[in-house]
């Protein structure tokens, strides 16, 4: 009988984190939440951060966990998490400050001064990444707007699971994935964009040399091994952007597999062998990022459950706590189509009375203000589903063979009634599953690593023998086709 195997999964995502434990047996993995933690950004007088050293403890406390429970039995482990944002270290590697959270307010602007120096179109033909306000670029020109000294003394540069891998190893790399969420890398030539780097005014000795996924970072520093009990335990490089961890496990069917990854962001898109760069996908803000492997996630960034998240943190504040499946419920009790947003109106992209914008959008554009929570919840679950529906009928243009089902995964492939929409509005079998698809990724990696499998495409058979996924048909499909004009009108 073969040996178990035991690897650790550190994924972070913008609202929570957790450190999982994947045991594979040969043919399947199981999987074991070790702990389960907010991430919660802290509000200073400076902006918006990241808790990184509270995220850190916690780490360190899953692996505390791991240490206990299985010994030296643990293969090793990998870290993922959202991507664009950094951490700056001076030549001694000492953190200079907290990292921003990208949806600090320092970015307003930003966009804007960039395309003063390098044309919107230029900077898209160089990167091939969708324009949003928090990618790093943008942050980065800020930090030199502003003369910042944090900038002014930084030797190095360490995207957020590249600064923890280096606190727990003392060795520093940046990962090509989440090296490819940054706006300055260049998914042509698979290495830094200096010169436009240069032509931002940035300090290009932050860019090193790029790690690929699935490589061993190095060993948990001693003092770590002591506390945790996992001696020799070794690090490896994953797919450190959460996106591209969760495509890796994607079980696709069909001929043409397309995925969601549905959490805080949704990101509709295609695995493809090599970016597309073209005049469509400039026109349709499709962005190419780098997964595990080298494969290019062919992607659309949609507003996801961050709408549902703040609305349901608002209505806490205001003495109404209601679970997720109860405002599930709430909505499928509530009138269809009585009112329809567009979920990347700017309006909804920062913290706040997410409900009060809503209605305030809801009351320009001369609709049924919604009023009830089911109410609010139907129309974000609704305009989801037709945002989704709008993005899927690009797909086609960018393949040879159209795809014929989309594979949702990550914690929003739970939302039934979301994916019973979803399918509804795209008119084709919506497949959801695995939850936590971000880990898996994460965990097949280490096993590329470990010599245990030799591609993805063996890591997501083990996924499909370990995880049950559920199907839904698309049903109403005439009635959603007859709203998507009004929704377009948005």
């Amino acid at each position: 009988m073969k040996e178990k195997k035991i690897y650790l999964a550190v994924d972070l995502g913008g609202g929570s984190g957790r450190v999982l434990a994947g045991t594979y047996d040969g043919e399947r993995i199981e999987l074991d939440a070790l702990n389960r933690f907010a991430n919660t950004p802290l509000e200073l007088p400076d902006g918006r951060h990241w808790n990184v050293t509270g995220i850190y403890l916690k780490i360190l406390e899953g692996l505390q966990i791991a240490g206990k429970r299985f010994g030296g039995r643990v293969t090793s482990m990998g870290i993922d998490t959202w991507g664009v944002d950094y951490g700056l270290l001076d030549a001694d590697g000492h953190l200079l400050g907290l990292p921003f959270q990208y949806r600090d307010h320092r970015t307003d602007g930003m966009m804007e001064k960039a395309f003063s120096i390098i044309p919107r179109r230029a900077l898209y033909e160089a990167t091939g990444i969708q324009m949003m306000f928090f990618n790093t670029a943008f942050q980065l020109l800020s930090e030199t707007g502003q003369r910042s000294p944090v900038l002014q003394h930084a030797q190095d540069l360490l995207f957020t699971p590249d600064l923890l891998g280096y606190w727990l190893t003392g060795r520093k790399v940046q990962e090509r994935s989440i090296a490819s969420t940054s706006q300055l890398y260049d998914p042509q030539s698979r290495n830094w964009n200096y010169g436009l780097i240069e032509q931002l005014g940035l300090p290009t000795h932050l860019f090193k040399e790029i790690r690929d996924s699935a490589t061993v970072l190095g060993e948990l520093r001693a003092p770590l091994q002591e506390t945790t009990g996992l001696n020799g335990l070794r690090v490896i490089t994953v797919g450190g952007h959460d996106t591209a961890s969760a495509v890796a496990a994607v079980p696709g069917r069909g001929n043409t597999p397309a995925y969601l990854s549905s959490g805080t962001w949704s990101l509709m898109g295609l695995e493809l062998p090599a970016p597309v760069i073209s005049d469509d996908s400039y026109a349709d803000a499709f962005t190419n990022e780098i997964g595990v492997g080298n494969t290019v996630r062919f992607l659309k960034n949609i507003c996801g459950l961050w709408l549902i998240q703040e609305s349901r943190r608002y209505w806490l504040n205001h003495g109404q706590d209601f679970s997720y499946a109860e405002m599930a419920g709430l909505a499928a009790g509530a009138s269809s189509f009585r009112s329809l947003i567009n979920p990347d109106d700017p309006r909804f992209a920062d913290a706040g009375p997410m409900p009060e914008r809503i209605r305030d959008y809801c009351r320009e554009t001369a609709q049924p203000v919604p009023e009830a929570p089911g109410e609010i919840i139907r129309c974000i679950y609704e305009s989801l589903a037709l945002r989704y529906a709008e993005v899927w009928m690009k797909l086609p243009k960018y393949t040879e063979i159209a795809p014929d089902c989309l594979h949702v995964v990550g914690g929003g492939c739970q939302d039934e009634l979301l994916n019973q929409f979803t399918a509804n509005a795209l008119g084709v079998p919506v497949h959801a599953g695995p939850v936590e698809a971000t880990g898996l990724g994460n965990i097949l990696a280490q096993m590329m690593a470990d010599g245990e499998i030799k591609s993805l495409s063996e890591g997501r058979a083990i996924v499909a023998r370990s995880f049950a996924v559920k199907s839904y048909e698309p049903k109403d499909t005439q009635i959603w086709d007859a709203v998507k004009a009004r929704f377009a009108a948005l």
